[in-house]
């Protein structure tokens, strides 16, 4: 019986929902065919160019921007700062050109005379007490809860440590930019490498006194935003604007060194803290006294996820100091706050764990009642319990500092985290045509992460139809409305409204195949290709899609509602089993096991797909990655891609991705994923760092001068 509800098919009865299912546009990325905002060259594309400020802090005091106007193959220039205007970072923009040739914009660019008075900077995010006398920083205090000092002085054990996390730049493999085209005077379209496909017309309309339906905004795919992108940018505006002058299509993509230095970053974040447990190994106390930077504005990482998922701790004060630095600003950068607070949190606490001598396993197990959130404390215990399987940690974990004679020392480490994940706002159209075709349309983007296969897949399997059936069209904000791809909130936002079209399609065709073959029409079901009814084929998907007339229907979708399609909140568990070489402080990762919980799964090879981003991400900045600034020039020093360090296939191990899905999973319908799986490897690889060597090397990245000089007693 087809039961007219929005639900979900029970488990068991998908034939697409939660297999493996490859992209189904791999094929158009991995031969070339998909073209992104980068590929864009329209008849007479002009090349743009940015000029940067090369000083963390100057006031201008002369722009001449007279030669690079004259220059053969200029066809528009455009002054983003002023005279008498302050400058606050390596890397603030300038002015910028447009030009037949990418090499002409570049002559054009050193053509334009610029005169800077430099002034005093700050860009050293955990020097505090520099910071405090240089008169750039904040407090802020969260009120007090319970008796801190009391619960210390009770407690059975009690630990301080020093931990912390450097700031790390948006490294996106398509650089932020947009191709802008005119029609006419009042007419703009935009091919935009963004996130936001909906929601950036009417910035464009803003900043250029147009109105927002005539701003085309197109994103068909995206080379990696990872929260950076959803915003226009002052050189998106920029790259209009001269558009327009010239006459002319322009392409403006930031270069690599550029794209490092302005297009957003991840605060860092440092901390002393001390916590303590009783007698029994609860954690019964936190006090933690942080600081970082968020760039020019100042603050720091939220007070709110430290202590991290470990958070009703009956005792605990928490301070936070914000730095304002002369460096470019934040911005969003995958599961904000989430790393800092899990790795201050987590690696506080198996630290105290060590102190008791306890395996951080059972320690942690032993603690899922201090989590505020109680429907995650069962989750975590499964999760635990099947990484621990996976990665042999009752055979492999030894007490610290046992880990093997010789220089190589091997080590576990464990963390935990959890996200929202809630479904974000969308609409979607869908239409059937006679002949049987089926089109979904809706103002979505696919960040890489399978929107468009999730979408095909959602709607495929409640038609019964193939997946080659569907035709999805996103990536232009001339569909409905879709709220950007942000807070691990896509599948759940496109996934809900498409299946709520779908099914309101597929009773109507119900009703006409009723009407048609004398059948009852909750009688039937979709699969196949097929209409059936009591176990008998009444007709092919073709023959019922006929019976529509000449013009197509269409339905549409809307979402989040409660109705069971969607969920929010998940938790993951991640283990590292790592070696050190204590001679050179070298780490590598040998094994490094994922089990993540996403609620339902649509397609489990793109689920896969995104936990191992998200593992790798994290091994980058456990490791290697870090933006670097010279003290005493202020500059951005490794604003590239060969310092920049970013690891290779060689530094990643083996992953080991595990999707927990029980029952009472699956029942939960759809939950963001993008997210989680970033979250943990700096607090898992560091402790398991810790487990092999005896020693804390307290700050990311673990670069092997910190382990040395941790393993020397010294700061690292």
């Amino acid at each position: 019986m087809a039961e007219r509800t929005v639900a979900w098919k029970p488990r068991g009865q998908n034939q697409l929902i939660g297999k493996k299912i490859p992209r189904i546009d791999g094929i158009d990325k991995a031969s070339g065919a998909a073209k992104y905002s980068a590929d864009i060259n329209t008849p007479g594309t002009l090349f743009g160019k940015v000029l940067t400020c090369p000083h963390a802090h100057a006031k201008v005091v002369r722009l001449d921007l007279t030669a690079a106007e004259k220059m053969p193959g200029v066809r528009a220039v455009h002054a983003f700062a002023q005279v008498g205007q302050e400058v606050r970072y390596d890397g603030w923009p300038i002015a910028a050109v447009a030009a037949e040739r990418p090499e002409i914009a570049e002559d054009a660019l050193r053509a334009i005379k610029v005169k800077y008075e430099v002034l005093e900077h700050w860009v050293d995010e955990e020097d505090l007490e520099g910071a405090k006398q240089a008169g750039r920083t904040k407090d802020t205090r969260r009120r007090p809860k319970g008796d801190v000092d009391a619960a210390f002085q009770s407690a059975k054990a009690v630990h301080e440590g020093y931990y912390g996390l450097h700031t790390v730049t948006h490294c996106c493999l398509e650089r932020h930019g947009s191709h802008a085209e005119w029609k006419g005077e009042k007419e703009l379209n935009v091919h935009l490498s963004t996130q936001n496909v909906s929601g950036t017309a009417p910035q464009y309309a803003k900043a250029l006194q147009l109105d927002a339906a005539n701003v085309a905004i197109n994103c068909e795919y995206i080379g990696g935003g990872f929260g950076s992108k959803f915003s226009v940018d002052q050189w998106d505006i920029a790259c209009a604007i001269m558009a327009k002058k010239a006459g002319r299509p322009v392409r403006l993509l930031l270069d690599r060194a550029t794209e490092l230095k302005i297009a957003g970053n991840r605060p860092s974040v440092f901390a002393k803290i001390k916590v303590a447990a009783d007698a029994d190994g609860k954690v019964v106390a936190w006090d933690s006294y942080q600081w970082g930077t968020r760039g020019v504005g100042g603050g720091n990482v939220s007070l709110s996820v430290i202590p991290y998922l470990i958070d009703d701790v009956p005792n605990k004060r928490q301070r936070s100091v914000g730095i304002r630095t002369d460096c470019g600003s934040y911005r969003a950068w995958r599961a904000p706050n989430h790393p800092q607070g899990c790795y201050l949190t987590i690696c506080a606490l198996d630290d105290l764990a060590a102190k008791l001598g306890e395996d951080p396993l059972q320690f942690f197990l032993r603690n899922l009642d201090r989590i505020s959130k109680e429907h995650l404390r069962q989750t975590f215990a499964g999760e635990l319990k099947r990484a621990a399987e996976l990665i042999g940690w009752k055979e492999k974990w030894h007490p610290r500092g046992q880990g093997g004679d010789g220089p190589i020392k091997r080590g576990l480490g464990l963390s935990m985290h959890t996200w929202p994940g809630r479904a974000h706002q969308a609409n979607c159209t869908l239409r059937i045509y006679p002949d049987g075709t089926v089109e979904s349309l809706q103002g979505s983007q696919d960040l890489g992460t399978g929107t468009r296969t999730v979408i095909a897949i959602t709607v495929a399997e409640t038609l019964g139809l193939p997946l080659s059936a569907v035709n999805v069209r996103i990536g232009s904000n001339k569909y409905p409305f879709a709220r950007a791809s942000g807070g691990s909130t896509t599948v759940g936002g496109v996934s809900g409204p498409n299946r709520r079209a779908a099914l309101q399609a597929l009773w109507k065709i119900f009703d006409l195949v009723a009407a048609k073959y004398e059948v009852d029409a909750d009688s039937l079901e979709a699969r196949g290709g097929k209409i059936w009814s009591n176990g008998k084929v009444v007709c092919s998907w073709k023959q019922a899609a006929s019976l529509i007339g000449p013009m197509p229907l269409e339905f549409h979708g809307e979402g989040p509602k409660k109705d069971g399609l969607t969920s929010e909140d998940v938790g993951g568990v991640q283990m590292a089993d790592v070696l050190v070489d204590t001679e050179t402080g070298l780490i590598r990762i040998n094994r490094f096991v994922a089990v993540q919980d996403c609620g339902l799964i649509i397609d489990e090879l793109t689920a896969r797909s995104q936990v191992m981003s998200g593992m790798t991400l994290g091994i980058a900045y456990a490791l290697s990655e870090e933006r670097i600034m010279d003290r005493k020039t202020g500059r951005f020093i490794n604003a590239d891609l060969e310092n920049y360090k970013l690891p290779r296939i060689g530094d990643i191990g083996e992953l080991v991705v595990e999707m927990y899905q029980p029952d009472s999973e699956y029942a939960r319908g759809v939950v963001g994923l993008g997210e989680p799986p970033v979250i943990s490897p700096g607090a898992a690889i560091s402790n398991a760092v810790a487990n092999a060597i005896g020693v804390r090397v307290p700050v990311l990245p673990l670069t092997p001068q910190r382990v040395l000089d941790a393993l020397k007693g010294g700061v690292a």
